[in-house]
């Protein structure tokens, strides 16, 4: 039975295109190319992301540097079987120069203008970089991609991306791969605030399904992660708890959560109970 609160969401359109779920899946790390296919399934996702470094339909090579060719065929099978929309990303480039030219690579292997932009400032934490993520973005927007750009929480930044034709945010929650959660809630809850008609994705550090709820709870479109579904003991499982936890998230979001408070406030009232005794 459908809910009154998600049938009254609005749907989560990204430049134009409506997409069916807010949860969007990387397709790296997994054990095997199965394991990819069936939490695919199991999230309910209509978008995954994938790196052409490390998966070219032409030259697949896929989800590990021991993965035999036989493997690299079959990711790419069960890629295009999935019947996802396709979100390659410029993970590894750590100039605008190499994200645009991967980029422009990407467009043509993949045959879409879709993109995760990533242009890494710090190889210890794979911050991005603030500086060469704008010029990046700029360049690519003029030829015509949808840039989806991973970037950290900072308002101002993420102004300057929308600057220069963005239309989306996604900011980390915590550094790619460390599932830490939300580390920064005021600065996602400013970001949420102050753009609250920009699509906005939490992308990177969540490690539990509950840390995806609570950005949903604060009014975040969707969900972006790999790591902690590819390298959960059950990566199945976990993509269909990460598919509930967003949604349940949504729902909490529209029905409207209660103000917290410092004193306490008894739900069931005492007055005219059978021990209430007045003097």
């Amino acid at each position: 039975m459908q809910s009154h609160a998600t049938s009254t969401d609005t749907p989560f359109v990204l430049y134009g295109e409506t997409l069916s779920s807010r949860f969007i899946l990387g397709t790296a790390l997994y054990p095997s190319p199965q394991s990819m296919r069936d939490s695919i399934a199991a999230a309910n996702t209509s978008m995954v992301t994938l790196s052409l470094r490390r998966q070219n339909p032409n030259t697949p090579s896929s989800v590990s540097q021991d993965s035999s060719q036989q493997d690299g065929d079959t990711f790419w099978q069960y890629i295009r079987d999935s019947g996802c929309r396709l979100l390659p990303n410029t993970a590894g480039c750590k100039t605008p120069r190499e994200a645009i030219n991967l980029a422009e690579m990407s467009r043509e292997i993949f045959n879409t203008d879709w993109l995760k932009l990533e242009v890494v400032g710090d190889d210890y934490n794979l911050q991005p970089c603030p500086f060469g993520l704008v010029e990046a973005a700029a360049e690519l927007v003029k030829r015509g991609f949808k840039v989806l750009p991973y970037t950290t929480d900072d308002l101002v930044l993420g102004q300057k991306l929308l600057d220069v034709g963005c239309e989306v945010l996604m900011p980390w929650g915590a550094p790619i791969g460390t599932g830490q959660g939300l580390m920064n809630r005021y600065n996602l809850r400013t970001l949420r605030e102050r753009l609250p008609d920009i699509p906005l994705i939490v992308d990177a550090g969540l490690g539990a399904p509950s840390q995806a709820a609570e950005a949903m709870e604060m009014g975040y479109d969707g969900i972006l992660l790999n790591t902690a579904v590819a390298k959960a003991n059950d990566p199945i499982g976990m993509a269909h708890a990460f598919a509930k936890a967003i949604e349940a998230g949504r729902e909490a979001y529209l029905s409207g959560l209660i103000h917290k408070s410092q004193t306490a406030s008894p739900s069931t009232p005492t007055l005219g109970q059978p021990f209430w005794h007045q003097t």
